[in-house]
């Protein structure tokens, strides 16, 4: 591989970092798939990816169906077609098809290391594909003693251990359906996702911890089941206790005791797989349902090709259960490597000792977040120095856009000749939209290119089409992997309203996107009200949700104000009081602890402020939009009739911030934890 170096204190983007080796199409994994197109299916693109994703999007049934075929993908009934129509929404993909994604999963070698577990507090765990094999069927094998079955839910509230590994496999291979949450979810949390959707099981630890420290979850699980009478059956994983203390349980370990074969339901192509929730910005979470198939293949495309990943290699991307990245990690077994996952924090005692286990686990591929790269940089750290990282070749990063000097300390401080890729994308698809591939240049600050697949574009308001300027991601063809649909959505009016309403028959997706004339881009934050923390997007009604409960404040909103640099950016809090009395340290406190107590250590606003109202549209919205377009640019023109007086006092404080300089502005506290923290 070419590498090219920058030079010091360069700061233009665009600038080369890496180049495609002379040999890519033999030694890439994308390289080999074009020679198969060319000798199979007689399509020639010689090294040219962006020709390739053009016949990827304007054929998508030569395109999905050669994947297919590329891949070896196990049909049990073979489809009719690869699709019947290709409006948005209502595709159907693959009619008559059945597979199963866990068959998928695992499939291969049953001597080979395929999961590798590391945690604060448990041993360190390995297992084999064969041991994993035998621990889904003996899972699968017990829930089918409960009665569990094709379309009934399995849920978890469960860390980032084996045992949800286990438990999502075991529940696929069913054909149940499965949904998980994190034990730092408080009920609040936890209800409004998992009570919607009925489960039948629940899989829960009786505590967890992180940083040092014991949270029992007890009470919890008590009041998660109290509110939601479908779980007919709870099952307890032991982990802060050696014996189970969760009441009126089966134990984990009891259940798993008895062998059994391990078998695969073969389900329609658009079964449900697992469900996973949205923010919650304008209400209740949606419970985003995902299918076996579209996962399935929309996986195995940007794993075996887009992040080249085979069977030495070795994945891990810190990550909690209550993010999308975690569903997305179950899939790396799908290219015959291995995972690493980390239960826990894993900074401690200091940022090296995260570096120093990827070295000693031989991560070869590696995903993490700006926000934790550049407290790195701040640091003085040098990740090659402090760690063996000679077997690490790919560096994938999302959450936040990379900047270009971020870009360049990778290659200085990391690896000078792995490759690192940019990307963005959405729990909405379980996937990315922008990313990286192995037959174009790593430009500093740029994302590399649309995906196979996906006809991503930038929309002005007006719905045109635009170029070298900002606009909203738009996908104009539709993916395998959209949504299924949302849970309880009879007739599918909510998944309209949510990405069709605007631009009817194209997907929006809420980011700003800006793309060259060359297909690079760069994704520079949300569009909508979403809040992007560290990757993990917060919906803003559960914040007003526990806030409205709070007799003596009036109203609220809150926003969050992203960091240029890829940093955590700040959360800010406003509150309104009742009869304008002045908010107390020791009342912010207590509104900060309600919130992590309620919804997750991830909801704790790093500023809570008292202002005199809170600005509403005539319809009484609250406008968290324009309150974060003056926060970020005080001199920004009303958009709205209306607009100027409202927001006098928050153009007042981004004025102050402003003066303050971009550290204050954009946030300060301490980016110590990779995206998923």
């Amino acid at each position: 591989m070419t590498t090219v170096a920058a030079r010091a204190g360069e700061t233009r983007p665009g600038e080369i970092l890496w180049r495609p080796p002379a040999d890519v199409l033999t030694s890439s994994a994308m390289g080999r798939y074009l020679t198969w197109l060319e000798q199979a299916r007689g399509l020639s693109f010689g090294h040219d990816y962006h020709a390739l994703w053009r016949w990827s999007t304007s054929d998508l049934a030569g395109f999905w169906g050669s994947l297919a075929d590329y891949m070896g993908v196990r049909f049990h009934d073979q489809p009719a077609a690869v699709l019947t129509d290709v409006t948005m929404p209502g595709t159907n993909w693959f009619p008559g098809a059945t597979l199963n994604f866990a068959e998928h999963a695992l499939a291969g070698p049953p001597e080979a290391t395929v999961v590798v577990a590391r945690s604060e507090t448990r041993p360190r765990i390995e297992l084999t594909r064969g041991e994993l094999r035998a621990r889904v069927a003996s899972l699968r094998a017990a829930l089918r003693g409960l009665g569990v079955g094709p379309g009934d839910r399995v849920a978890a509230y469960l860390p980032n251990i084996p045992e949800a590994l286990i438990t999502l496999y075991a529940a696929a291979s069913l054909g149940a359906i499965f949904t998980c949450c994190a034990p730092e979810s408080g009920t609040r949390s936890v209800i409004s996702r998992i009570g919607q959707v009925g489960p039948a099981v629940l899989v829960t630890v009786d505590g967890y911890v992180y940083g040092g420290q014991r949270y029992d979850r007890t009470a919890e699980v008590a009041a998660i089941r109290a509110a939601v009478p479908s779980i007919r059956t709870t099952v307890a994983v032991p982990y802060l206790e050696r014996v189970n203390t969760v009441p009126d349980s089966v134990d984990w370990h009891d259940l798993m005791a008895q062998p059994a074969e391990l078998e695969f339901a073969a389900v329609p192509f658009a079964h449900p797989l697992y469900i996973v929730y949205s923010s919650g910005t304008t209400g209740r979470p949606k419970a985003i349902v995902h299918g076996h198939g579209g996962i399935l293949l929309e996986h195995l495309k940007l794993f075996l090709l887009h992040d080249d990943l085979g069977p030495a290699d070795r994945w891990f991307w810190y990550s909690s259960t209550n993010w999308m990245a975690w569903n997305y990690g179950a899939s790396v077994l799908l290219g015959g490597g291995s995972l690493l996952i980390f239960d826990g924090h894993p900074m401690r005692p200091e940022l090296a000792d995260y570096w120093r286990m990827v070295g000693d686990e031989g991560v070869t591929c590696l995903g993490t977040s700006p926000g934790f790269l550049l407290a790195c940089q701040k640091e003085g750290l040098v990740p090659r120095q402090a760690a063996d990282l000679s077997a690490l070749r790919t560096i994938n990063c999302g959450g936040a856009p990379l900047t270009a000097d971020g870009f360049r300390w990778v290659y200085r401080a990391v690896t000078p000749d792995g490759y690192l890729g940019s990307g963005s994308g959405g729990t909405d698809v379980a996937s990315s939209f922008v990313s990286g591939c192995r037959l174009l240049p790593v430009r500093a600050g740029e994302i590399a290119c649309r995906l196979l697949g996906v006809d991503a574009q930038a929309f002005s308001d007006a719905g045109q089409l635009v170029v070298g300027e900002r606009g909203e991601l738009v996908i104009r063809q539709p993916m395998p992997s959209m949504p299924v649909g949302f849970w309880g959505d009879t007739g599918g009016g909510r998944l309209f309203g949510t990405y069709f309403e605007r631009f009817p028959g194209v997907w929006c997706h809420g980011d700003w996107v800006t793309f060259s004339a060359h297909g690079s881009c760069q994704v520079t934050g949300r569009s909508d009200a979403t809040l992007n923390r560290g990757g993990v997007r917060l919906g803003t009604s559960e914040f007003y949700a526990v806030i409205d409960e709070i007799e003596e404040l009036s109203d609220s909103l809150v926003v969050h104000l992203e960091d240029a640099n890829g940093g955590p950016g700040q959360l800010i809090l406003f509150v309104a009081t009742r009869d304008g009395a002045s908010l107390t340290g020791e009342a912010a406190a207590r509104i900060r602890s309600l919130l992590r107590e309620e919804l997750s250590p991830r909801h704790q606003p790093d500023l809570v402020r008292q202002v005199a109202a809170i600005p509403r549209t005539l319809t009484g919205k609250r406008m968290e939009v324009p309150v974060k377009r003056v926060l970020l640019d005080p001199g920004a023109a009303p958009a709205e009739p209306g607009e100027a007086d409202a927001l006098a006092e928050f153009r007042d404080l981004g004025r102050q911030l402003a003066a303050a300089g971009d550290g204050a502005r954009r946030g300060t506290r301490n980016a110590s934890a990779p995206r998923g923290t």
